[in-house]
């Protein structure tokens, strides 16, 4: 083995990911930290890990691909995850396409990506924050716990093919409920609450066991034989007392973005004005003008292709067909934040929206226009070229 061992921590910045990166420190390990922010100061000695800035909702293959290749690497472990508890009516789709896509889909890419190390006949180690929702159903939970049982039958499924193969190589599933000391819950980091667990979880990754519930013996050992025995029983139960336990959270949790436009002939500005939206909100809608007339000018591409062309971005969720005031469309959309260019701030069409927008909880971004092209340039080229 390597005397510069490391250790590829998804979700290392925080909660429990943090509490087993400063366990992996102290036993001599070098981490690569992928996560949205950078760990808290004076919890990691700084010389002691690199920061990869990383969100699993625009997954980043080549991020993945060089620490995977890296022979220094033995250990991966994935400890992010989002999820609350909540009547399913009250997930937005864009809060279910999170949910699934950082607890799941982009984990097991990760795994995918780092397979032919874990596969191999060399020592790898590796393991992933499952949930006790995993291994049984979860009413006010229900995208969370379909998301954590996407991991747990995975992690299933693939130790089966690495035993069948010949490796000593496994994945371990970590299945806890809820455990104090992470941000996760609403709190702080407090990695002295989340010492043990954090050190019991590295403990087992190195035995290369592929299941760890916490309080199995105490606690889950008899919940998931009353579950197996009547599900149907277990989940009213489960239901009843997420609901008396004053942790639902019935609230509307995703911010929804409107912005309209043209975007004729579409250019790098139209895309860095969508890109700046989407980055301020969860679910953008783009509202697409059937003409130029509004503006007094002419289109070349016609409407249903700029509609196309616009829903093909990967930062658009939903185009619409605009409407001639962005107000009119407000009671169908329901949006939170209204994307405009900032030449539109004073203009007395804008100061009507703001008046009318008042008591909506709606706030007007304005956004200032960058040099570079433009439809206007391309215009011009083009009726001059004539």
């Amino acid at each position: 083995m390597s005397e510069n061992r490391k250790a590829v921590v998804v979700g290392g910045s925080n909660g429990l990911g943090l509490a087993i990166g400063k366990q992996l420190i102290e036993q001599g390990y070098f981490l690569e930290i992928c996560d949205r922010i950078e760990p808290e100061q004076g919890i990691l000695k700084n010389d002691h890990f690199n920061f990869h800035q990383c969100d699993l909702l625009q997954f980043d293959e080549m991020l993945f691909h060089p620490l995977a290749a890296d022979p220094d690497v033995n250990l991966l472990i994935i400890t992010a995850g989002v999820g609350r508890i909540a009547d399913f009516e009250y997930h937005h789709i864009a809060e279910i396409e999170k949910i699934l896509t950082i607890n799941s889909v982009s984990t097991i890419k990760i795994f995918r990506i780092f397979y032919n190390r874990i596969r191999s006949k060399e020592s790898f180690y590796s393991a992933v924050i499952g949930s006790i929702s995993g291994w049984l159903s979860s009413p006010a939970a229900s995208v969370y716990a379909a998301s954590k049982s996407a991991v747990v039958r995975f992690v299933e499924s693939v130790n089966i093919e690495l035993e069948s193969f010949g490796t000593e190589n496994r994945i371990l599933d970590v299945s806890p409920a809820s455990f104090k000391g992470s941000r996760f819950y609403g709190g702080k980091n407090n990695l002295q609450l989340m010492s043990e667990l954090a050190g019991e979880v590295v403990r087992r990754v190195f035995l290369r066991e592929t299941l760890y519930i916490p309080q199995y013996e105490e606690i889950f050992k008899a919940v998931l034989a009353r579950y197996q025995n009547n599900p149907h029983e277990y989940g009213l139960y489960s239901y009843e007392f997420k609901k008396q336990s004053d942790r639902m959270d019935n609230n509307d949790r995703v911010i929804i973005g409107y912005m309209s436009g043209t975007f004729d002939l579409f250019h790098i500005g139209h895309l860095n004005i969508i890109r700046k939206a989407k980055a301020q909100c969860d679910y953008l809608v783009v509202g697409v003008h059937e003409s130029g007339k509004r503006k007094g000018k002419e289109t070349f591409i016609p409407f249903e292709e700029r509609k196309d062309i616009v829903a093909s971005c990967k930062y658009v969720d939903r185009v619409v067909n605009a409407t001639p005031e962005d107000s009119d469309i407000w009671p169908e959309l329901h949006y939170n934040r209204l994307f405009v260019g900032s030449d539109y701030k004073g203009s007395e069409r804008f100061n009507r929206y703001e008046a009318f927008f008042a008591d909506k909880n709606v706030e007007i971004v304005y956004f200032p226009y960058t040099k570079g092209t433009s439809s206007t340039q391309i215009r011009d080229h083009i009726l001059h070229s004539k």
